[in-house]
């Protein structure tokens, strides 16, 4: 694990975008959406052969889990990866882009369904991609604090106090969340509801449990609306905090469970 920059001065304008597990096409769209120019280049070496860019010079920041369970998980890869190189896009790391880690280092993998069809994809990829590849998920830290304290982004979501703080455990709870001891009734372990009891200052926008919809919890908001099982692909334009979302185009993946509903909180 590579050394942290969690810490960013920069203030914006963001458009934070939720969980997109392979999502390409309704990606590309929600970017038009936002107002993103995307180019094809003939050169695909360069870059991927992608050039994005704004003309309010507007930057993305990804919330982890670009990958597994939808149906092009590398396109998405190299879209998220272009733009980062290209300083248009910032990503925090999901726990999905740890299972991808742990499946090109050749550690141990449960091959679920889910991993699939991004293994396949990957095994028709050039080997400097997947070194590429293995880089650029290496360097993901477990969240980022921009705008003097104001945002926080963190995959599960992070508390007040763990901002700023690259110890293991918070990189664990920023990446997974917290589990409870007991099973809700799909025979799942609860998530801990760390949002109903957060204080900070800082907006903190994350995903990785799908909801039907999103509301404001003490300050947070989670903008996973489940694209990948047919719900829709969201982002959060910041500092404006306006909600702009695509339906997904298809059912990709079955859900463990349905979705939860957000416990509605005005800020």
């Amino acid at each position: 694990m590579k050394s942290e920059h969690i810490k960013n001065e920069i203030r914006g304008p963001f458009d934070i975008i939720g969980d997109i597990h392979g999502c390409y096409e309704e990606t590309i769209e929600l970017l038009g959406k936002l107002g993103y120019l995307i180019k094809k280049m003939r050169n695909e070496d360069l870059n991927f052969g992608i050039e994005v860019s704004h003309p309010e010079n507007r930057q993305v920041i990804f919330v982890g889990d670009l990958v597994n369970k939808g149906p092009n998980s590398v396109a998405v890869l190299k879209l998220a990866m272009s733009m980062i190189n290209s300083g248009i896009a910032w990503c925090v790391k999901g726990n999905h882009e740890v299972k991808l880690h742990r499946l090109i280092k050749g550690k141990g993998v449960e091959r679920k369904p889910s991993l699939k069809e991004t293994t396949e994809q990957l095994n028709n990829e050039r080997s400097l991609f997947i070194l590429q590849l293995d880089g650029f998920i290496d360097s993901l830290p477990s969240h980022y604090v921009f705008d003097n304290g104001q945002l926080a982004i963190a995959h599960a979501g992070i508390k007040e106090h763990m901002l700023g703080d690259t110890s293991k455990e918070v990189r664990r709870f920023c990446i997974y969340g917290q589990s409870k001891d007991k099973l809700d009734q799909s025979d799942i372990p609860e998530k801990y509801d760390w949002a109903s009891e957060y204080k900070g200052k800082a907006k903190v926008v994350y995903g990785h449990t799908p909801v039907a919809q999103t509301d404001w919890v003490n300050n947070t908001i989670n903008i996973d609306t489940g694209c990948v099982y047919g719900g829709h692909l969201t982002a959060l334009r910041y500092p404006e905090n306006e909600l702009v979302s695509v339906k997904a185009k298809e059912i990709y993946s079955k859900p463990a469970k349905i979705f939860k509903k957000s416990k509605k909180n005005a800020e």
